[in-house]
């Protein structure tokens, strides 16, 4: 009896992972079938096209300037990321290993900053950026993504630093060591499965942007990927090219995915690092 209740309990249990892994994978297949179809084919419940239409992915280069879109989005992400990154680990440090007046106030303010809504600042920003001159720049869109990815990182980094062994930091102390040097030559090593989880997700997060994307940008050659797919049109506008829509989809989601299979050891390391103490 007992075996036959542990092999009903490790069946429902690879069912519920199917049900998961279905779910979480089906529709970026669906989107990849998509992309391999025109016309009427779209509309057909194929699992694969009987004639996949390739010329989806080449139309998505042809139409606009969607190389320089991919370049453009990896150029702010990775800026954004490198930024965020530099300053939240000073901030986690001042943060997460000394003591001050009004720490625990000043973490919750940086938390609370994190939790506001785009459109609630959207207008101040945008007022900001023209009254900077970056309308229309890149760096309009570096500046902006600060306010959601930095104060990600801050918590995150700070969670993780507060979590190294004390005993480091005394021993480095004793030897003569400065803050800069315990940061950089102590606890900077220590650290990359954090860094590397909180950099890919905050690259993510500004990968995929689209609002302030779209207010900020204004001519072709300066949009990021996300605004470049809303903005692809058909003939007319009745006539949305699906297929070349889920084409440009397809081509921006698989780099993320390579980013995550390079770094997965790395990330599944960094979330659980903080979670036991000691």
């Amino acid at each position: 009896m007992r075996n036959f209740r542990r092999l009903v309990g490790r069946f429902a249990f690879f069912v519920f992972l199917a049900a998961i892994v279905v779910y979480s994978v089906f529709p970026f297949y669906w989107a990849v079938v998509s992309s391999l179809k025109s016309g009427s084919a779209l509309f057909s419940t194929d699992f694969w096209p009987l004639d996949p239409a390739w010329s989806n992915y080449s139309a998505v280069f042809r139409e606009q300037p969607f190389g320089q879109n991919i370049l453009n989005s990896l150029l702010v992400a990775l800026t954004t990321v490198l930024i965020s990154l530099a300053l939240a680990l000073g901030a986690a440090f001042a943060l997460g290993r000394i003591s001050f007046r009004g720490r625990t106030p000043l973490q919750f303010v940086v938390l609370g900053i994190s939790m506001f809504p785009q459109i609630a600042v959207l207008s101040g920003m945008f007022e900001l950026v023209r009254g900077l001159g970056l309308y229309d720049n890149l760096l309009s869109l570096v500046f902006s993504y600060l306010i959601f990815t930095l104060p990600f990182t801050v918590w995150v980094l700070t969670t993780f630093m507060r979590e190294l062994p004390r005993e480091l930091e005394d021993a480095a102390i004793v030897d003569g060591a400065g803050p800069f040097t315990i940061l950089t030559r102590i606890f900077l090593p220590l650290m990359g499965p954090a860094m590397v989880t909180t950099g890919l997700l905050a690259f993510i997060a500004a990968w995929n942007e689209f609002l302030f994307a779209l207010t900020f940008t204004l001519s072709s050659g300066q949009r990021t990927v996300p605004v470049a797919i809303a903005l692809i049109s058909g003939a007319s506008s009745h006539e949305l090219p699906w297929g070349n829509i889920m084409a440009a989809s397809v081509i921006v989601t698989v780099p993320l995915i390579i980013l995550v299979l390079i770094f997965q050891r790395r990330i599944v390391s960094g979330l659980t690092a903080g979670a036991v103490k000691g």
